[in-house]
């Protein structure tokens, strides 16, 4: 099977319990160049306004994927080419890694198996929302991060690791360090990428960047500046 994100450079993540900045529509956001919209956010989100985003990114030709943040969000629709679902391996509970996943299973029958993979998240930002949510340890060296690499790929499988420093630029030696375990598993790497440079600084070291919260401060150009950056480090 070809995985899609192994052409992507860019992911543009849409938080649904966030407004979109004054005159910026969904056409803006979807036509920015990113090679794949994915909806999900940690904290506020309900099927509604999962559903409200997705149908409003669905008739532009960008592939829209859904980042379920708990089983109560999860939404089924025809728009949507696939589920990016987390797991976290540095949460301080195996709910995060396994649990939750576990009771989607049980009351979903119509989970698409052949359009869902995990992305094994390392979050390392202690201040972020993701990080208080599952209890994550952050306080993470290098080797500790290449490590959790190994395991994901070697271990569990995993088709992703996402090195998440969600609202803050992470260390490039941090996920440098991830880089170089892998040998398989594609590296996505989130977390305060603002510009054309910090874009294509990770995008050197990582195979895919994933921004989010630029779109809601800074605004559209600023993610267009990103998208430019990531592809040229390509």
């Amino acid at each position: 099977m070809k995985l899609p994100w192994k052409k992507w450079d860019h992911i543009l993540k849409l938080d649904p319990d966030k407004d979109l900045p004054p005159g910026v529509t969904y056409e803006d956001v979807c036509t920015t160049g990113t090679d794949a919209i994915e909806i999900g956010g940690t904290t506020g989100i309900t099927s509604s306004k999962m559903e409200e985003v997705i149908q409003a990114c669905t008739d532009f030709n960008v592939p829209l994927y859904q980042e379920p943040s708990s089983v109560g969000a999860v939404v089924h629709h025809e728009g949507l080419d696939g589920y990016l679902v987390p797991i976290v391996l540095n949460a301080d509970s195996s709910v995060w890694v396994v649990g939750a996943h576990k009771e989607w299973a049980k009351i979903d029958s119509n989970i698409v198996w052949d359009r869902t993979w995990t992305e094994a998240y390392i979050v390392l930002n202690p201040n972020s929302a993701v990080a208080r949510y599952t209890n994550a340890y952050c306080d993470q060296k290098p080797e500790d991060v290449a490590a959790y690499a190994t395991v994901a790929e070697k271990f569990l499988q995993q088709p992703i690791v996402y090195i998440e420093y969600s609202g803050m630029f992470g260390d490039p030696e941090v996920v440098k360090a991830a880089q170089k375990a892998l040998t398989k598993s594609s590296l996505f790497y989130g977390g305060g990428i603002s510009d054309y440079d910090s874009a294509y600084e990770m995008k050197s070291c990582s195979d895919t960047i994933v921004v989010g919260n630029i779109l809601y401060n800074e605004g559209l150009d600023a993610v267009i500046e990103t998208v430019r950056g990531a592809k040229d480090a390509a």
